[in-house]
């Protein structure tokens, strides 16, 4: 018997501008979709642009009149990313709520990108970070929330520092929990940086729990070309309510962070069941690994240098 879901209030979010990247599956389509339900614009920047159109018109189904417009990006070029922020600048519409969701999980190989990163790394935390400098403007012009999401995984291992790409020995979980907590330490320092220098920005952070979603099914572009066991399981459990949450459960702490009034800036939200793998949202201590300030500096220095990217000082 299917669980009912869970629901959460949202503020009306009519006239607000949204973005939300990876929102053509999973977490992120649930994400955009609560969004345009609340009256939002959302903007739904994805790789594939024909499955983004495909994931809107499901959207417009479920809320006739929904505004949502779909644009190209990848988050695992930094080219794509300078094109998509550039045209933003040119319309020069305020944004009101940034959130930067998409990632990929634990290719078997390590994979390089055009830029000559490690793919995780890239797509997870530096294509966020380039992406939130290069529209700061427009963040900070709408008084944003950014959220940015991470993943249990980021209160797992550590960052490589002698080895950010992984080059002398890969381990894809390894390098999957190090893209979780480079970009949660990205917004922790975005958030003290918004405060120190005036931005007007809100920077916090959400992570979805476990849900079966297209994180670890087949992706044979990726170099897995079945389903993995463990999302097999995810599937099952998640059908009967054991344990893991649904993709719909697992969107509500990245929505209830960038829009709820009593969210904040420098918080972490994540659901509030059994080990905080499913449930309603709710607040949850930061973890150990995305709270040191040294550690979030440095790593913004290094983002900055690999992205060729600047926040103004």
């Amino acid at each position: 018997m299917p669980r009912p879901p869970i629901e959460i209030a949202v503020p009306d979010l009519t006239g607000k501008l949204a973005i939300v990247t990876g929102a053509s599956d999973g977490i992120g389509f649930n994400i955009a979709a609560r969004l345009a339900r609340a009256g939002a614009e959302v903007l739904m920047p994805v790789r594939n642009k024909s499955k983004g159109d495909a994931a809107a018109e499901r959207i417009r189904e479920q809320t006739p009149g929904a505004e949502l417009t779909v644009q190209a990006l990848d988050l695992s070029s930094l080219d794509s990313v300078a094109r998509f922020a550039d045209g933003l600048l040119r319309a020069g519409h305020p944004i009101n709520v940034l959130i930067n969701n998409a990632g990929v999980m634990n290719p078997p190989t390590r994979q390089v990108t055009e830029d000559g990163l490690e793919l995780q790394f890239e797509t997870n935390h530096l294509g966020h970070f380039a992406l939130t400098a290069r529209l700061l403007p427009l963040l900070r012009a709408g008084n944003a929330h950014v959220t940015t999401q991470t993943a249990l995984s980021a209160n797992q291992n550590g960052i490589n520092w002698g080895d950010l790409q992984w080059q002398k020995s890969y381990n894809a979980f390894k390098a999957y929990s190090q893209s979780k907590i480079a970009v949660g330490l990205f917004g922790m320092e975005l958030h003290r940086r918004s405060l120190a220098e005036g931005w007007g920005i809100q920077s916090n952070h959400s992570h979805p729990g476990i849900s079966p979603t297209n994180l670890l099914a087949a992706q044979p572009e990726m170099g897995r070309p079945k389903d993995t066991m463990a999302v097999r399981s995810m599937r099952g459990m998640s059908r009967r309510g054991i344990l893991f949450g649904t993709a719909e459960s697992a969107a509500l702490p990245a929505v209830y962070a960038a829009t709820n009034p009593d969210a904040k800036g420098g918080l972490f939200y994540g659901p509030n069941g059994f080990n905080h793998l499913g449930g309603a949202p709710a607040e949850e201590p930061l973890y150990s690994r995305l709270a040191s300030p040294d550690d979030a500096r440095r790593m913004w220095n290094v983002s900055e240098q690999l992205a060729g990217v600047t926040f103004p000082a």
